[in-house]
C-alpha cells in the first residue's frame, strides 16, 4: 500500500548501515594463467583492500587474510599494486605492496604453510594461514614519505620484478624522486636498497612501469613532468633492453606538453599503441618506432581513454588474434572489440554503462570491471570468440528490492552563456510512498571530485539512501569533468571556483525553474575537489540552503604552497587557477576560507585526520573563521582515514550526519538517525 508523506520524511529499507557495507569495487582485474585476480573492497574490516582469486572452476578465495592490505600511496592515489604470473609447478608467484608499511611483498598461494620459514624477522603481518607466508622485497626508510612501489611486472627469467619505485628524500612532500627499477625476486633487497637496480635516471617527474616488447628488445613507457598534469601532456618513452636487462637509447616517440596519452601497449606481433588526444579526444593510435606518421585506427568523437589517476589504468587491452577489447564512449562507456585493420567496432552486448580502466586478456577472453544503474562494479567476462559476455566475479546481489533503486534521467543542461552541462538527475523514488499534492522535493547538487573526473551513470546505494527517503540528487558533470573530450575538459583551465560552481548552479536553477525542484530547499554536496566546489558554491552564490563539505580544498594559496599537499597535485592549480606568483589575487578572491564571512547556509563539513592530499589543517581554519558568526555548522573528524572514507563506521557516520543536516534545515521529520549537533 502507497501512503502519503512530506518528501524526505519517507521509510526506506535502504540505511546508512547497508550503503557503507556496498561501498568500493573490484579493482585491478588480471588475469594469472586461467585465473583471474583482482582487489576487492572490504569496509568493515578496516576499510582494506583484499587481493581475491577466482579459479578456473569458478570457486573465489580471498588469497591474504587481515590485516594485509594490497594498495599503493604512488603519487598518493595509488597504482597497479600486484602481479602475479602461473609456473608450470608450484602454482603462481605473486608479489604485492601492502599498505601499511609500501613494502612490496612476494608469495606463493599454493605453497605450504612452511615454505616462507625463512623470512625472519620484519616479515610482516601474521595470519596467512594456509599458505606461505608473505616475504619482504624491498626495505624500509625512514625518510619522508619512504620507498613506495607500484605496476610491478614479474620477470622470471631475470628473477626480478620491475616497477615504479617512489622514494623520498626529504622531509616535505615534494622532496621526492621517481624512476623505474628492477627488484630481485630472491629477497636480497628487502634490507638493502642499494639491491634494488635503477633502470631509468631522473629525466621525468612521474612514470609508469615500462611494457616490455613481446620479444623483450624494447621496453615502452609513459612520462610527464610538473607543472603538466598527465592529461595536459605526456610522453611516451621508448627503450632498447640489453640482454642483461639494462634500458639504453632512451628517446620520446610520442607526445608532448599539449598531448595526452592515457595509455602505451604492445601487440602480439610488436607493434605500439598509443591513447592519445591529439584530435580532442583520446583515440587509439599505431606508432611507428622509428619515425614517421601516426596511425589512427576508430577516429571518433569519443573517449578511448581518459585522466591517468592512478598508475597502470588500462583502456585497452591487445588480444592474440590482433583485436583490441577498448572501453569507449562519450559520457557513459562501453566495452567493444575492435578490428585494427578495419575500424570496424562491436560492442558487448549487457546492461553495464560504466566500464572501469581496468582489462584483462586470456587468449579470446577479456575481463574487465562494468557497473550500470541496476547493478554495482562487477567482474564481467567477454568471450570474444562466442559473442557472450557473463559476470564471473563480485557479482551484484540485490541488497534490498531493486523497487527502492533511483531511476537516473541523463540530461543536458544550458548553462552561462548557453554551454552544455551535462548532469544525471535521480528524483526521489519509493515504491511506498508519494508526497502531499503540491509538494516539491528538496534537492542535492552533487559535485564530483578530481576536478579533472566524472561522475559515472552507475547504481550508487548512497545516492539511493537519499532519493529512497524522498531527497533528490543532481550528479553534474561540469566543465572540466572527462568524458566529453579535451574542449570541455579545458573550460576549467584558471577557471576552477568559477566555471564549476556556474555550472552547478545552473543545473539547481533549471530544476527549480521547471518544478522539479523546490527552490528553498536546495543543497550542494561534494568530496576533495568537490568540497571546493560545495564551499565555493555556499561562499559565492545564494542558491543553496546548506551544504556538505567532504575533505575539501579551502584555500589555495596554501594548499600550493611547499608543505600543503602531496607531490603529485602540489602544481595542478597552476592550470586550474594560474600561477600563484603572478595571479595571486585570483587565488585570494576565489578562496573560500578567506571569503568565510560571505556563507550564511548551514554546512557540514567532514574530514579524515590522516588526510595528507586535504590536509585537516584548512578544515580547522575555516571551522575557526565561522565561530561566532550565528552560521549553523558542525564539523566531525574521523581518525584513520584519510582522503576517501573507507571504513564502514565512518561512512555510517558521515551519511547519518549529512541526512540529519537536510532535515533540520529543510524542516524535514528523519527520527531513525541521530541529531547532528550544530553550533554557531
Amino acid at each position: 500500500m502507497v501512503s502519503t508523506a512530506p518528501y524526505g520524511a519517507w521509510k526506506s529499507p535502504i540505511g546508512a548501515a547497508l550503503a557503507a557495507s556496498h561501498d568500493g569495487r573490484p579493482e585491478f582485474v588480471g588475469a594469472v594463467g586461467e585465473e583471474v585476480w583482482w582487489t576487492g573492497p572490504r569496509p568493515s574490516e578496516g576499510g582494506r583492500r583484499a587481493l581475491v582469486r577466482r579459479r578456473a572452476n569458478g570457486t573465489e578465495q580471498s588469497l591474504l587474510p587481515a590485516p594485509w592490505n594490497v594498495r599503493s600511496r604512488v603519487i598518493e592515489y595509488g597504482g597497479q599494486p600486484w602481479a602475479a604470473v602461473p609456473r608450470a609447478e608450484g602454482g603462481p608467484i605473486a608479489v604485492f605492496v601492502n599498505f601499511a608499511d609500501q613494502r612490496l611483498y612476494v608469495f606463493e598461494p599454493d605453497a605450504g604453510p612452511g615454505a616462507g620459514a625463512d623470512a625472519g624477522p620484519g616479515a610482516g603481518p601474521p595470519g596467512a594461514h594456509g599458505a606461505a607466508e608473505p616475504r619482504p622485497l624491498t626495505p624500509l626508510s625512514a625518510l619522508g614519505g619512504g620507498l613506495r612501489w607500484a605496476d610491478p611486472r614479474i620477470d622470471l627469467e631475470r628473477g626480478e620484478v620491475w616497477c615504479v619505485l617512489e622514494e623520498f628524500t626529504g622531509e616535505t612532500p615534494t622532496d621526492v624522486r621517481r624512476v623505474i627499477v628492477a627488484v630481485p625476486l630472491d629477497g636480497s633487497a628487502a634490507e638493502d636498497r642499494t639491491a634494488v637496480r635503477e633502470l631509468t635516471d631522473e629525466r621525468n617527474r612521474f612514470v609508469t612501469a615500462p611494457k616490455l616488447s613481446p620479444d623483450g628488445r624494447r621496453a615502452a613507457w609513459i612520462a610527464w613532468d610538473h607543472p603538466g598534469m598527465p592529461w595536459d601532456g605526456t610522453v611516451v618513452n621508448l627503450a632498447d633492453v640489453t640482454q642483461d636487462g639494462r634500458l639504453t637509447r632512451v628517446r620520446p616517440v610520442v607526445g608532448g606538453a599539449v598531448e595526452s596519452i592515457a595509455q602505451a601497449e604492445w601487440t602480439p606481433d610488436g607493434e605500439l599503441l598509443v591513447a592519445s588526444d591529439r584530435s580532442g579526444w583520446w583515440n587509439l593510435y599505431r606508432i611507428p618506432l622509428e619515425g614517421g606518421r601516426a596511425t589512427a585506427l576508430c577516429p571518433r568523437a569519443e573517449e578511448f581513454g581518459g585522466p591517468l589517476w592512478r598508475i597502470g589504468s588500462r583502456w585497452f587491452a591487445p588480444l592474440p588474434t590482433g583485436l583490441i577489447a577498448v572501453v569507449h564512449g562519450r559520457g557513459t562507456t562501453a566495452l567493444g572489440v575492435l578490428d585494427p585493420e578495419t575500424g570496424e567496432l562491436t560492442d558487448a552486448a549487457g546492461p553495464w554503462t560504466a566500464w572501469a580502466p581496468s582489462l584483462a586478456v586470456q587468449g579470446s577472453r577479456v575481463v574487465g570491471v562494468a557497473a550500470s544503474p541496476r547493478s554495482g562494479y562487477e567482474v564481467v567476462e567477454l568471450d570474444t570468440a562466442a559473442g557472450r559476455t557473463r559476470v564471473i566475479g563480485a557479482e551484484h546481489v540485490h541488497p534490498v528490492d531493486p523497487a527502492y533503486y533511483p531511476e537516473p534521467h541523463i540530461r543536458t543542461f544550458s548553462g552561462p552563456g548557453g554551454r552544455k552541462v551535462h548532469a544525471h538527475i535521480y528524483p526521489p523514488h519509493s515504491p511506498d510512498h508519494t508526497a502531499p499534492a503540491g509538494e516539491l522535493p528538496p534537492y542535492v547538487v552533487w559535485a564530483h571530485g578530481g576536478p579533472t573526473d566524472h561522475a559515472p551513470l552507475v547504481l550508487d546505494l548512497e545516492i539511493a539512501y537519499f532519493t529512497s527517503r524522498g531527497i533528490g540528487v543532481a550528479e553534474v558533470n561540469y566543465g572540466g569533468s572527462t568524458g566529453y573530450g579535451r574542449e570541455y575538459r579545458n573550460r576549467l583551465r584558471e577557471q576552477w571556483g568559477v566555471v564549476d560552481v556556474e555550472d552547478c548552479a545552473a543545473v539547481a536553477g533549471v530544476l527549480a525553474e521547471e518544478g522539479t525542484a523546490d527552490p528553498a530547499r536546495l543543497a550542494i554536496r561534494g568530496a576533495s575537489a568537490g568540497g571546493w566546489t560545495a564551499a565555493a558554491s555556499l561562499a559565492t552564490t545564494d542558491v543553496y540552503a546548506c551544504g556538505t563539505v567532504i575533505y575539501p580544498v579551502l584555500d589555495p594559496l596554501s594548499w600550493a604552497a611547499e608543505d600543503g599537499t602531496h607531490d603529485f597535485e602540489s602544481r595542478y592549480l597552476e592550470s586550474l587557477i594560474g600561477s600563484p606568483s603572478e595571479v595571486p589575487g585570483r587565488y585570494r578572491h576565489r578562496s573560500p576560507l578567506r571569503h568565510a564571512d560571505r556563507i550564511t547556509a548551514s554546512f557540514l563539513l567532514l574530514q579524515g585526520l590522516d588526510d595528507v592530499i586535504c590536509p585537516p589543517s584548512q578544515c580547522e581554519r575555516f571551522v575557526a573563521e565561522m565561530a561566532g558568526r550565528g552560521v549553523p555548522h558542525a564539523y566531525v573528524t574521523f581518525e584513520g582515514e584519510g582522503h576517501g572514507f573507507r571504513r564502514a563506521e565512518t561512512m555510517i557516520r558521515a551519511l547519518e550526519a549529512e541526512l540529519s543536516l537536510y532535515a533540520r534545515t529543510f524542516g524535514i521529520d528523519a527520527p531513525d538517525v541521530p541529531t547532528l549537533e550544530l553550533t554557531k
